[in-house]
């Protein structure tokens, strides 16, 4: 099994890289793979809204999306990490998730997906929230701790010890994601398997 940890912070080895590391290490002891992949700095620009995705299975901005979209069918969960930027998830993480969940909707269907925000002080949750629309857009099992998955820092990532609680959820996230995952191909040994319907009711509320 494997997990894919998406870093949304402009600083590739920063606060919101030491989170996850720290996440990927509790994931690592529990006998599941690990790959951060760098969000930050390398997204070009935002959905268009254009539809060439749907052709193509590829976004017609060649960028990180792209490579990110090209691991996703190997990987059976995903943790999406940002720093609070205005309360709100990075513009970066912004662009890339609304573009990611285009082009690989269908290879991130039904699996696990968990999100962590990283501050200096406010904001978190309300960055928390946005993330949290995707996955469960998308059919997929949203994975919790025992507290709002946040954690604080300022600058230097070795701040983020001093934060013992948030440093506690997200070993707790982490350790309920390999609890999820195992239980999920626990499940598929056993038969069981997802119940996906094509959707074909659209509502249109324009008159």
């Amino acid at each position: 099994m494997k997990v894919l940890l998406f870093n949304g912070s402009p600083n590739e080895n920063g606060c919101t890289n030491s989170a996850m590391e720290h996440m990927a290490g509790i994931l690592n002891q529990r006998g599941i793979k690990t790959q951060i992949f760098q969000v930050g700095r390398k997204v070009k620009g935002g959905c268009m809204g254009c539809g060439g995705c749907s052709s193509t299975g590829r976004c017609v901005i060649d960028d990180c999306v792209n490579e990110a979209a090209a691991l996703l069918k190997d990987a059976d969960g995903y943790v999406f990490a940002s720093p609070v930027h205005f309360a709100s998830p990075t513009g970066d993480m912004l662009a890339f998730l609304d573009r990611l969940f285009y082009v690989g909707c269908e290879d991130m269907r039904y699996k696990p997906a968990a999100v962590a925000a990283i501050a200096r002080r406010g904001g978190c949750t309300a960055t928390v929230d946005v993330m949290l629309k995707y996955p469960t857009y998308n059919h997929m099992p949203v994975v919790s701790a025992d507290y709002w998955p946040i954690a604080h820092a300022h600058v230097k990532p070795e701040q983020l010890v001093e934060d013992e609680e948030g440093m506690f959820t997200l070993s707790t996230l982490a350790r309920n994601m390999a609890w999820m995952l195992k239980c999920i191909e626990a499940g598929k040994k056993a038969g069981i398997e997802p119940e996906y319907v094509e959707k074909d009711k659209w509502t249109n509320f324009v008159r």
